[in-house]
């Protein structure tokens, strides 16, 4: 006679059984493992048995990426991959076989992250970089702003289908009318083509110097960087309190580099013609016109000036 344990055992063996073959029942009777065995009509039984764990990995990784919950929570084994299968045939015999590959959402996220990565910024918030940039919100966000807007778009077009030029922008207007915005857009879009940029705040960057002048080293490749980058924005570019050196030899020798390689940009509350004004007085030496005419031969003849207009959207807390 059998024990009562022998007896719990049996049953507990026998329902486990049933439903192990429940579920292999309604594994094979799944839409994606129909068309997957319809595609490979010599798996055999026997084939199928051996495989059944990769065939219900294929399953659970694709029902889950059909209910994707974003890249950052995805439930897979492999953060961004889903299961695909394949089938060998050797020996008269039947493989399966299974493989990791990259989802859309995780290549999207690589390339959009190879994209950030030739763009650099001196001083810049991060998040000027970093913005869900649209067109259509670049041009209709603010009616003044469309023209100026609009002339860069067709900048960066030209730029896409004919290789850039040695010509850059001067953006003028006033505070908070999106000119950093605007720039931070084209480094963003010629950065999908494969150009590299750099974006530097004028100001810091200028009281910065001090302090790269006791790290000879830093300087050299701070200055390097700036002249070789295939884009270059000065930002805010005016604002700075300028001294002879920082002028004359960070400055100058940057955009004498430049002036007939690179396109430099450049943002400011300045016109061209104050903005010579600013570099003809420097706190230590006073007025020097011709140093101010000599700087600004490297600029002027190599931008396109466009105005850009608009309401301060500082002072709204609306987006640039």
């Amino acid at each position: 006679m059998e024990s009562l344990s022998q007896v719990m055992k049996s049953i507990t063996n026998s329902k486990q059984f049933d439903s192990g073959k429940e579920k292999v029942k309604h594994l094979l009777s799944d839409p994606l493992i129909k068309k997957f065995l319809l595609k490979h009509p010599e798996l055999t039984d026997r084939d199928i048995k051996v495989h059944m764990n990769r065939l219900y990995e294929y399953v659970k990784e694709y029902n889950q990426c059909e209910r994707c919950p974003g890249l950052e929570n995805c439930p897979n084994d492999f953060k961004g991959h889903y299961t695909k299968l394949t089938v060998e045939n050797s020996n008269g015999l039947s493989h399966i076989f299974d493989q990791k590959v990259s989802c859309k959402k995780l290549i999207a996220s690589q390339s959009q992250e190879k994209i950030r990565k030739r763009v650099r910024s001196f001083y810049i918030d991060e998040r000027a970089l970093n913005e869900g940039y649209s067109a259509n919100e670049i041009l209709m966000k603010d009616a003044e702003r469309y023209k100026s807007a609009k002339q860069v778009t067709e900048y960066i077009v030209k730029s896409k289908n004919e290789g850039l030029s040695n010509i850059g922008l001067y953006l003028e207007g006033g505070f908070g009318t999106g000119k950093t915005f605007l720039m931070c857009y084209m480094l963003y879009e010629l950065a999908k083509s494969g150009y590299t940029g750099v974006i530097v705040y004028v100001p810091d960057f200028i009281e910065d110097l001090k302090e790269m002048m006791k790290d000879t080293g830093r300087l050299k490749d701070t200055v390097e960087l700036l002249k070789t980058t295939d884009l270059l924005v000065f930002d805010d570019i005016g604002a700075e309190n300028l001294n002879p050196w920082a002028r004359d030899h960070v400055m100058g020798t940057i955009l004498n580099y430049r002036m007939n390689r690179k396109p430099t940009f450049f943002t400011s509350n300045y016109t061209l013609r104050k903005l010579e004004k600013h570099f003809s007085f420097t706190s230590k030496d006073g007025e020097e016109e011709h140093k101010a005419q000599r700087i600004m031969d490297r600029i002027e003849p190599f931008v396109k000036v466009i105005e850009v207009k608009g309401t301060n959207k500082r002072r709204t807390n609306e987006s640039m």
